[in-house]
């Protein structure tokens, strides 16, 4: 039996979830791996009481000969960054769940990984306990991935649920996620879209062997999502999902995050609450669908076990592991079908100066539905056919000025 000693910087909810659980099944780790796992010292700038060696000084743990595998969970950019620099430096593997300093920061720790012989993994990164980074990398190895996206943020999904399913405001269902511990205080990451972008950056190196700069990843959240656009997508059969999405469009790599009317036809509609899900289109595969819990002590508790004994095992893939560098797909001029919900005088003439305005931008309308009037002003929903980008956006801007209509309310894309 091998003894694996493990290092913890960070022992806060999931530093010490994952000291719980390998106490917990240390038995069943090591008759499933062969592996003894062995919890050596924490680190944490806090006074808690832990059974464990504790100490405020991560280099304490980095320095520490005895120690074999470095586990970062302080979460954060800064000093995150410096610590796994130090502990790959140092010639030890590190496991991290931290996804902004992944997606910011990945082709420089890779490559101080690859020059000291060690791994970086962060399986946990990425969709909680759902395995779909190694999945990307190993299973489906054997295959040309054109497409991942999907469900990356359970605070965004939760809020969402409440909406579509109970009718609630989004700063009602805002408020219940905080009660819930499924948002922060502080919710800007996640219902503002960061969260998301750095899980799609991470979806998009791992799937693709990209060099993504986060910088170039567009990314929206749920801030403007009103009770109305879910009340009328579910006339029309959508759900209103935040997506993250990646993809390969002629050898050019689009990293988004939006979002987007899913039809209810699709698994994604589906997922409620704070789960998440990842649907991946490959090729000779077909689709596939990987789904979890997509946060939580256990969940990330789980994944990074997973990596330690990944690390345990073996050095070989992540060392040889390259990214290469795609060109950007051109945004303008990628297309999509989109549903455009206005507010425009109740009067004669204003559908067919709408439709002038969108033809002389050749964009062509699929459906129109006038909702509820207030006043002398009409509720428009229009659903559009597959559309250039930067013509759409063209014809928004012209129905802007125009008196044909008073508001554009909100423009979401068409899973």
């Amino acid at each position: 039996m091998q003894k694996i000693n493990i290092g913890i910087i960070g022992f806060g909810n999931i530093g010490s979830a994952v000291a719980d659980a390998i106490e917990k099944n240390q038995l069943s780790i090591a008759a499933n791996t062969g592996f003894e796992l062995i919890v050596n010292k924490v680190c944490d700038v806090r006074k808690i009481k832990t059974s464990y060696s504790l100490t405020p000084n991560p280099y304490t743990l980095i320095e520490d000969p005895a120690i074999d595998i470095i586990v970062e969970a302080m979460g954060g950019e800064n000093p995150a960054l410096k610590v796994i620099l130090a502990a790959l430096n140092a010639g030890k593997s590190v496991v991290t769940p931290n996804k902004e300093v992944i997606a910011k920061h990945l082709p420089e720790i890779i490559e101080v990984a690859q020059k000291n012989m060690v791994l970086v993994l962060f399986e946990a990164a990425v969709g909680g306990g759902i395995p779909i980074l190694r999945s990307l990398k190993e299973d489906l190895a054997g295959n040309r991935i054109s497409e991942v996206y999907g469900i990356v943020n359970g605070t965004t999904n939760y809020i969402l649920t409440r909406m579509t399913e109970e009718g609630m405001e989004f700063d009602a269902a805002l408020k219940i996620a905080q009660v819930k511990g499924y948002a922060e205080p502080n919710p800007k990451a996640d219902i503002e879209g960061y969260d998301a972008s750095y899980k799609a950056a991470i979806l998009a190196s791992v799937a693709f062997g990209a060099k993504v700069d986060w910088k170039a990843v567009e990314f929206e959240g749920i801030t403007g999502i009103a009770i109305e656009d879910i009340l009328y997508a579910s006339e029309i059969g959508y759900k209103i999902k935040l997506l993250a999405v990646a993809k390969l469009i002629n050898d050019k790599l689009d990293v988004r995050v939006y979002p987007c009317l899913v039809p209810c036809s699709h698994p994604l509609s589906s997922v409620s609450d704070n789960y998440n899900a990842i649907y991946v289109k490959a090729d000779p595969v077909g689709d596939l669908m990987y789904y979890g819990q997509g946060a939580g002590g256990g969940p990330t508790a789980s994944a990074i076990i997973a990596d330690i004994i990944a690390a345990a095992r073996s050095k070989i893939q992540e060392t040889s592991y390259k990214l290469q560098t795609y060109k950007t797909a051109n945004a303008s001029q990628s297309e999509a079908r989109y549903y455009l919900r206005l507010q425009a005088p109740d009067t004669c003439g204003v559908l067919a100066g709408i439709s002038k305005t969108f033809a002389d931008h050749d964009v062509s309308i699929a459906a129109v539905m006038q909702k509820e009037t207030i006043g002398n002003k009409a509720t428009i929903v229009i659903l559009l056919h597959k559309v250039r980008e930067d013509n759409l956006n063209k014809a928004i801007a012209a129905l802007k000025k125009s008196a044909v209509v008073n508001k554009i309310c909100n423009l979401i894309r068409i899973i």
